[in-house]
């Protein structure tokens, strides 16, 4: 199996969801298509790592909504268990920052700009996803959900994700620093 339908047992082993709904959260972590997605559950299935329940809907056609199974959750903890590949970053801004050096000055304050705000904009997202999932678990300012709570997991990204977001941040602002004032 890739690493898509093992992020697709991943999402499932908390929630019952649609090809859709998977598609939708499994973007923050991985990027994938509805072409992708569709064949892998149904591979899924076939090798009864998950089941699914055809769900009707009056307007449009009826979906179907996936379970994990005991031999998926069996398949997800082999698979936690062997190492991580190493990191990918696909960042069109690195590329730009690259060769920075070709355009003018507001140019390339206004490509740091717009990132900072980017950022800024993230930071509070995941505050207040952090606030919310601190107020479900009854936590204290400084308190985990436990290891074993579905909370976990998402506790431990979205701190990452904060983490990654202020870093970038304060590379934004030192790259801005460096770049030459606007003439007047």
């Amino acid at each position: 199996m890739n690493t898509l339908s093992f992020g697709l047992l991943s999402l499932i082993s908390h929630s019952p969801l649609s090809g859709y709904d998977l598609m939708l959260k499994i973007q923050p972590f991985w990027p994938a298509k509805h072409s992708q997605i569709y064949p892998l559950l149904a591979t899924l299935e076939k090798n009864h790592q998950v089941t699914y329940e055809l769900v009707s809907q009056s307007d449009k056609p009826d979906k179907k909504v996936y379970s994990i199974t005991s031999k998926g959750i069996e398949s997800l903890r082999n698979w936690l268990t062997e190492p991580a590949s190493d990191p990918v970053m696909r960042d069109e801004l690195m590329l730009k920052a690259y060769c920075i050096s070709l355009v003018d000055p507001a140019t390339s304050r206004k490509l740091f700009n717009a990132r900072l705000e980017h950022y800024r904009n993230k930071i509070s997202r995941f505050e207040d996803r952090i606030s919310q999932i601190r107020a479900a678990s009854g936590l204290q300012e400084n308190g985990f959900p436990p290891h074993n709570s579905p909370n976990f997991g998402a506790f431990i990204l979205l701190h990452k994700a904060l983490m990654s977001s202020r870093t970038n941040i304060q590379w934004c602002e030192w790259v801005l620093s460096a770049i030459p004032p606007e003439e007047i």
